[in-house]
């Protein structure tokens, strides 16, 4: 295939940066990206791209999150040294982010083929797009009634329990289209997590997630495809968009439902399907 060119690194980092973190599947998004710039999705080079800019949005996250991460982690190893510290709930919410983050690794790892092959088609986006929406509409509406009825967590109460769960729901963000925010804010909210706390819990989980993704993939990168350039740009504008749109969610989330991106999506998995049946786009 062609050279991956410095535009198509600035559309897919601007891409990158503003559909990771929120709920609305950033690798379905780079998947209709890459399509509409006639780039071959099934490529390695590019499947290793779009996951190595990951990292410009996870460096985005350690820098807004960076007072919080050395408390879960001062409080992490204190509570490894000190069993009285294991008390304070910022030594369970690290083990939650800990164990929370496994199963998405081990499965990531075994499925591999099945998610960069048959999984990248358009046809299973617009449908996970569609279909994980009813999912955040129903996590939306239970945590309104477990807030009615007093059952409301904040971070505090954050559990190993809360990260098991989460992480495995987290699973099926590696199908293109659920959106691993998407999954893991809905999981949040049916445990009965408000909605900052779930939406804080989904950053704080994607770091060890998108990290290990980016640095496995740096061996599938070819040089001839992708040069050193495109990926430094495709970086730093995740980084940059990534630090915004990071910043935008938490003030959104605090006074708005995540309904509002199920509507989004169902109406862009709508029109992948009508673009799809009237042949404008090919699947694959």
């Amino acid at each position: 295939m062609e050279h991956l060119t410095y535009l198509d690194s600035l559309v897919l980092g601007i891409v990158e940066g503003l559909t990771e973190f929120l709920p609305v599947s950033s690798t379905g998004h780079l998947t209709i990206a890459e399509k509409m710039l006639g780039l071959n999705v099934d490529d390695k080079a590019v499947t290793a791209y779009t996951a190595i800019i990951q990292m410009g949005a996870i460096l985005a996250t350690f820098l807004y999150f960076a007072k919080d991460i050395v408390r879960l982690l001062g409080a992490w190893f204190g509570g490894l040294r000190n069993p009285r510290m294991r008390d304070d709930h910022d030594y369970r919410l690290a083990w939650a982010v800990i164990v929370g983050s496994l199963p998405v690794g081990i499965v990531g790892f075994f499925a591999k083929d099945l998610i960069t092959g048959a999984l990248r088609s358009l046809w299973v986006v617009a449908a996970a797009l569609i279909l994980w929406s009813g999912v955040m509409f129903v996590a939306e509406v239970r945590n309104k009634e477990l807030a009615r009825q007093g059952y409301h967590r904040g971070e505090g109460s954050i559990t190993m329990r809360d990260g098991v769960i989460i992480g495995i729901v987290q699973c099926f963000a590696l199908i293109p289209g659920v959106s691993r925010s998407g999954a893991t804010i809905s999981a949040g909210l049916l445990r009965g997590i408000d909605r900052v706390t779930a939406t804080r819990l989904s950053f704080f989980m994607a770091i060890p997630a998108l990290t290990a993704a980016g640095l496995f993939e740096l061996k599938d990168v070819d040089p001839k495809v992708v040069g050193i350039g495109q990926l430094v740009v495709g970086i730093v504008v995740s980084f940059v968009v990534a630090y915004a749109s990071i910043a935008w969610l938490l003030r959104y989330v605090s006074g708005h439902r995540i309904t509002t991106f199920v509507w989004y999506r169902i109406f862009l998995g709508a029109a992948l399907i009508v673009i799809l049946a009237a042949g404008l786009l090919s699947a694959t």
